[in-house]
């Protein structure tokens, strides 16, 4: 993985920066700080940023809204800080479009997992490579390489993780995943994280590619086990 990777950090508090910073550039990153909500957009807007770090609680704009006016205009990874217990915000954060999310307090040597895998993810992508690189499926066209969506020949944007999701299940049709071995097949890891976190991204892309979401005909829920692609 090339260490050259920008890293935009968004928190307002000087000790989180500090905290976060070192050890980030420790590893060959190199950091952007913002300290609030607009000047994480200015900065995302001058800078060629590969994750976002962004805490939710920020002064001017806060944390989800930044999420959400970034996603409107990128794919960009986004990892979210949020405190700890307050599942509102996890949940808030997902459904805006963020890929990860961190809980307060937290050790550096988890957060540095997390970061390196979504890093490792958008510059070596991606998991379903050695099997095809163009899927189609019906009415929906998929291009691993270019990581674009088409669904009856209109363009779909998708999120990092929801392309990464959609890149795996069509690419195993017919395969049942639980959550958590989907969480490992799209994070490294599902240590410390929510395996119903998959639903949210499951359900925001049956919303952009399936005709009816509420009858998916393309990602299927299996009760009790998880999700699979319909066969052919």
């Amino acid at each position: 993985m090339p260490n050259s990777s920008t890293i935009l950090l968004v928190d307002d508090e000087d000790s989180i920066q500090t905290l976060l910073t070192y050890p980030l550039e420790r590893d060959g990153y190199r950091v952007v700080q913002a300290r609030d909500g607009e000047e994480a957009l200015s900065r995302f807007a001058e800078e060629a940023v590969d994750l976002v770090v962004l805490d939710v609680m920020l002064p001017k704009l806060d944390g989800l809204e930044v999420c959400k006016r970034l996603r409107a205009e990128s794919t960009v990874p986004i990892i979210m800080l949020t405190a700890r217990g307050d599942e509102l915000d996890k949940v808030l954060g997902l459904e805006l479009g963020a890929d990860d999310y961190i809980t307060k307090p937290f050790s550096i040597r988890e957060f540095r997992s997390r970061v390196r895998a979504l890093l490792r993810r958008a510059v070596t992508p991606h998991l379903a490579r050695e099997r095809e690189d163009l899927i189609e499926r019906g009415e929906l066209r998929i291009d691993l390489p270019r990581r674009t969506v088409e669904v009856r020949e209109e363009p779909v944007q998708l999120t990092f993780i929801e392309f990464e999701l959609l890149a795996v299940l069509a690419s195993n049709p017919g395969v049942v995943f639980s959550r958590r071995e989907l969480l490992e097949r799209l994070r490294g890891s599902a240590d410390y994280r929510e395996p119903r976190t998959i639903d949210v991204h499951v359900r925001h892309l049956r919303e952009k590619i399936e005709s009816d979401p509420s009858t998916p005909e393309l990602i299927l829920t299996i009760r009790g086990a998880g999700y699979r692609f319909r066969e052919e």
